[in-house]
C-alpha cells in the first residue's frame, strides 16, 4: 500500500497540531493555569501520528501519561482536552481525569493511563472483544519503555500471542523511563527483540520518521486484522522536554539534545513534502495559522468554562 498525497498532507498537519498544542501546554503550565502534572510529547509526534493514520473510529488505541498525541492522532476534540487540562466540566472527564486520564470510547480511546504498564491489557482485553464479535477491528498499546519492563506488558503479550488476538504493540522508545537510561534498564539493545520470546513478529523502526512508522504500523495493523495476531514495533524517538514539566533532566547532556532535535520528525517530513511539491511555504503557514486559531479558541473554551461542582464528587465512579 501507498500513501496519498492527501494522506501525507494529512501526517504533517496532526503533527503540526500535536506540536502547537504541547507547546502552549508548556507555556500554561509555567503560567500556573494548568493544575497538576503533564507529560509533554514533544519530539515523538511521527509515532502517533503514522500509527494512528492507519487506523478507523472503531479501532481501539490504549495511551501512556505521555498521551495527548496519541488523543489528537486519533481524532480527539482538543477544546474538551484543554478544558480536561484546565480541570473543568466540560473537558473529557468532567475535569476528574486532567492531563493522564483523558478518555473518549466514541473514538476507541480507552484512556490516556497514569499507570506504566496500565495499557497492554487493556489492549489486548479490547482485541479479546473484537475477536470474539468477530469483526476486523484491532486495538493498538501505546507503550514507553520503563513500560516494556513490567510484569503486565509481558503478560498481555504472551495471552496476545498465544489467542492470536488481533492487537499490535507499539513501543515508543524515548531512550529514558523517567531519568534511568535503557542502556541500564535491560539487556538486550531492542524492546522488539523481545518478541521472539512470543513468537510474534518484532520490528524496530525510525520513530522520527512519520512515513516509516506508517510503513510499519500498516503492515502490523493488517496482519492483525487479518486474524494472524499481534505484533511489536519498536519506534525509536526522543523528547524534547523532560520527563514532566519542571523536570531538570540533569540525566542527560545537552549535545545528546542537540543531536536528536536535528532528527525533529515535522521539519523532515515538511522538507520532504516540499520536495515533493505538496507543499509551498504559503501552504505551510496557512496550516500552521488554522491550528493556531482552533488552539486559540480552545484554550478560550477552557478559560471560560466552569469548574466542576463539588455535588458531583462521587458521580462516574464505580463505587
Amino acid at each position: 500500500m501507498d500513501l496519498t498525497n492527501e494522506q501525507l498532507i494529512q501526517m504533517y498537519t496532526t503533527m503540526v497540531k500535536i506540536r502547537t498544542f504541547e507547546n502552549r501546554v508548556a507555556e500554561l503550565f509555567a503560567d500556573g493555569k494548568i493544575p497538576g502534572f503533564v507529560h509533554l510529547y514533544v519530539g515523538e509526534e511521527a509515532v502517533a501520528t503514522g500509527v494512528c493514520e492507519n487506523l478507523t473510529d472503531k479501532d481501539y488505541i490504549t495511551s501512556t501519561h505521555r498521551g495527548h498525541g496519541h488523543l489528537i492522532a486519533k481524532g480527539g476534540d482538543i477544546k474538551k482536552m484543554m478544558a480536561e487540562l484546565f480541570g473543568k466540566e466540560t473537558g473529557y472527564c468532567k475535569g476528574k481525569g486532567g492531563s493522564m486520564h483523558i478518555a473518549d470510547l466514541d473514538l476507541g480511546i480507552m484512556g490516556a493511563n497514569g499507570i506504566v504498564g496500565g495499557g497492554p491489557p487493556l489492549a489486548s482485553g479490547a482485541a479479546l472483544a473484537c475477536q470474539y464479535m468477530g469483526n476486523d477491528n484491532v486495538a493498538v498499546c501505546f507503550f514507553g519503555d520503563g513500560a516494556s519492563n513490567q510484569g503486565t506488558t509481558h503478560e498481555a503479550m504472551n495471552m496476545a500471542a498465544c489467542w492470536k488476538l488481533p492487537v499490535v504493540f507499539i513501543n515508543e522508545n524515548n531512550m529514558y523511563g523517567i531519568s534511568c537510561c535503557t542502556t541500564k534498564s535491560m539487556c538486550v539493545p531492542n524492546i522488539a527483540d523481545r518478541a521472539a520470546g512470543y513468537d510474534i513478529p518484532g520490528v524496530v523502526v525510525d520513530g522520527n520518521d512519520a512515513v516509516a512508522v506508517w510503513e510499519a504500523a500498516a503492515e502490523g495493523i493488517n496482519r492483525a486484522r487479518q486474524g494472524k495476531g499481534p505484533s511489536l514495533i519498536e519506534c525509536k524517538t526522543y523528547r524534547h522536554r523532560g520527563h514532566f514539566e519542571g523536570d531538570p533532566c540533569t540525566y542527560r547532556d545537552d549535545a545528546e539534545l542537540e543531536e536528536w532535535k536535528e532528527k525533529d520528525p515535522i521539519p523532515r517530513l515538511e522538507q520532504k513534502l516540499l520536495e515533493m511539491e505538496l507543499l509551498t511555504q504559503s501552504k505551510i503557514e496557512k496550516i500552521k495559522q488554522e491550528l493556531q486559531k482552533d488552539l486559540t479558541a480552545a484554550e478560550q473554551f477552557a478559560e471560560e468554562s466552569p469548574y466542576p461542582d463539588i455535588s458531583g464528587l462521587l458521580e462516574d465512579v464505580y463505587t
